[in-house]
């Protein structure tokens, strides 16, 4: 589990991938001496197990399916990265509770600088985008963000130049494609209340019939 907030902006050292093996090693500036195999790191916000570490790096080995569904598959040597250690029990919850586990991938569609904010626009398929909220947390590329506002097709965020400067976002372009993890209890609470029945996009989701027939009005 983590919190959405950036510990340190890594770099892509390598990427190796063969029939036996897809593994990426990472330079970095977390704290070495803590480090122990096995641990969690979320990259991009993608959590990722520690196989081997060294002075100022660490590489972890992806599955194929991290590989397809995630942005990852774009990175390139030099590559910047958002990295963050995993929550410890006593630690403050300065972000949101993120799992780690992208629901889809995003795609900056626009970006405005006015005074001290920098607003960006992502377009979203239906299927998360019905997990956002306005005022609501969203995760992107493994950072706490507030929504903004909700668009038929997206939603944008507000980013302050503190935020920028610590993060791999001041790196983003339109076109991109950003790794999007949707708020973990809104996905709990729909799972509830429909009784584990699966909810397309188009459905009628959660409704005031359905929070009255289960209890809750």
């Amino acid at each position: 589990m983590f919190t959405g907030l950036i510990e340190d902006v890594g770099a892509v050292k390598r990427i190796e991938r063969n029939s036996q093996q897809l593994r990426v090693t990472l330079n970095c500036s977390l704290a070495q001496a803590e480090f122990v195999l096995g641990e969690s790191i979320a990259v991009n916000g993608i959590c990722l197990t520690v196989v081997d570490f060294g002075e100022g790096w660490f590489s972890a080995d992806l599955s194929s399916e991290t590989w397809r569904v995630t942005s990852l598959s774009r990175l390139r040597e030099g590559s910047r990265v958002n990295l963050e250690r995993a929550l410890r029990f006593g630690d403050r919850l300065g972000g949101h509770l993120v799992s780690g586990h992208v629901d889809a991938q995003g795609t900056v569609t626009g970006i405005v600088r006015e005074a001290n904010t920098i607003f960006f626009q992502f377009s979203l398929p239906p299927a998360p985008l019905r997990y956002l909220i306005t005022k609501g947390s969203v995760c992107i590329d493994g950072v706490s963000l507030t929504v903004s506002e909700l668009l038929s097709d997206g939603f944008t965020v507000a980013i302050i130049p503190h935020t920028l400067k610590q993060t791999a976002l001041e790196f983003l372009r339109i076109g991109d494609q950003v790794n999007i993890e949707t708020d973990l209890i809104g996905k709990y609470v729909e799972r509830l209340l429909t009784g584990g029945a699966a909810v397309s996009p188009g459905g009628p989701g959660v409704s005031l019939d359905l929070l009255a027939r289960n209890g809750f009005l």
